[in-house]
């Protein structure tokens, strides 16, 4: 008996060990991975672009926070965080192809979003300027409107862009900490001067010149004047720095703004590599820090770095696609990330409300979308051509000979 049990439960670890070796469906397969992260980012999007376009996001998104204030701060969280992350994917415009018809459909529901969230008449009306809060997503409100302006800005009617501006301009009254919460103030001046003119300098070089002062080396910034171990330099600081210095660039150029870009350019490269390197072979990476229940959307200035064709020289499309893609496949389909009607519930992997901070709540959660950048590189790119190429830590782990890392210059 004993025998047999050994050789039954030896079979049973062949079986199992054999089908964990298969390759997967997507493996090589860069065309079925873009449809599985396209359908993915509009499982995420749909509950809150749905309601919101139909004026019912207040009536039906929970709020789920642990404080009991976060019913004045989730919508415009929930929505400023997952259009900013869609909107690269939705500047690619309307399309024959069965992916270009469903942009179309987002954009449609986008520009419907933006009208009832800055509308004051509408249910929909969202909070731009009572309490500390809705600084944060009116930037990421501007950052989307920044990254999709042919889509998400021209197209609308007048009344609309007035609504937006005078929601943008009314979060000045509220006083950003000496922390990476300057960069929220300089993307809304960023987008103010993108798109009305008149903005406040100001607030953009102070926000500029702290970071610098914050530098803490080898491609990294402290979030203020400490360091802090955790994901905010893709969060938040990296991919504004960027941006912010671009918009200036466009619009107010000189030698002075192109070496700043081109200086924060440089860390952002080092930055991407590093993160690049945090991912294991499996698709994971280290729980370190706050806001975990943002999930994947701690490789947003990854997935950026990878729509700006900016990668480092060391890192080719198809290994940083081949790594996006394998880690939000595993966290996205983890038990729990949705509720029963769609929606988000906090949570690294799964559902755990105890890895939430007292400022997360359902809105929160959305900043999750901004790993899908990568998606606004059209399916013809090289990004989403050829084979699979294992990334740093999976080619490490399995023998593979690789270049010893090295600090920025």
């Amino acid at each position: 008996m004993k025998r047999f049990l050994f050789f039954s439960n030896f079979l049973i670890f062949l079986c199992f060990y054999s089908y964990a070796q298969q390759p997967s469906v997507y493996s090589n397969n860069a065309q079925l991975q873009r449809e599985y992260l396209v359908n993915t980012l509009v499982k995420i999007a749909d509950p809150v672009l749905q309601n919101l376009a139909n004026n019912q996001l207040k009536k039906n998104i929970p709020v789920n926070g642990k404080r009991n204030d976060r019913h004045n701060y989730t919508y415009l969280e929930a929505f400023g965080r997952l259009l900013s992350g869609m909107a690269p994917w939705m500047e690619l415009g309307a399309g024959n192809t069965p992916e270009g018809k469903l942009r179309t459909k987002y954009i449609q529901m986008a520009r419907a979003a933006l009208k009832n969230a800055t509308d004051s008449l509408s249910p929909d009306f969202m909070n731009f300027n009572k309490g500390g809060q809705p600084l944060v997503d009116a930037a990421f409100l501007a950052q989307a409107l920044l990254r999709a302006p042919t889509q998400l800005w021209e197209p609308l009617d007048s009344l609309t862009k007035k609504n937006i501006i005078r929601a943008l301009r009314s979060t000045r009254v509220i006083t950003p900490s000496q922390s990476n919460w300057l960069l929220f103030t300089a993307m809304v001046e960023a987008a103010l001067l993108k798109f009305d003119g008149d903005y406040d300098r100001t607030r953009i070089e102070y926000a500029l010149n702290m970071h610098q002062l914050w530098y803490k080396g080898d491609g990294v910034y402290g979030d203020g004047a400490n360091f802090h171990w955790d994901y905010y330099n893709s969060f938040v600081i990296q991919p504004m720095l960027l941006e912010v210095t671009a918009t200036l660039k466009e619009k107010k150029g000189s030698a002075k703004t192109d070496q700043l870009y081109a200086l924060f350019l440089k860390c952002a490269k080092r930055y991407a590599a590093i993160q690049e390197r945090l991912i294991s072979p499996e698709g994971t990476y280290p729980p370190i820090g706050r806001s975990l229940a943002y999930r994947f959307g701690a490789f947003q200035h990854l997935s950026k770095m990878a729509l700006m064709h900016m990668l480092p020289q060391e890192l080719k499309p198809q290994q940083v696609r081949a790594a996006l893609f394998t880690v939000i496949k595993k966290q996205v389909e983890a038990e729990g990330t949705f509720d029963k009607n769609g929606w988000l519930q906090p949570g690294f992997y799964g559902y755990q409300p105890g890895l939430g901070e007292n400022y997360i709540s359902t809105g929160s959660l959305y900043l999750c979308a901004q790993a899908f950048l990568f998606l606004g590189l059209p399916p013809d790119d090289p990004l989403w051509k050829g084979n699979d190429l294992d990334w740093t830590a999976k080619k490490i782990w399995t023998g593979i000979d690789a270049e010893a890392d090295h600090a920025i210059d």
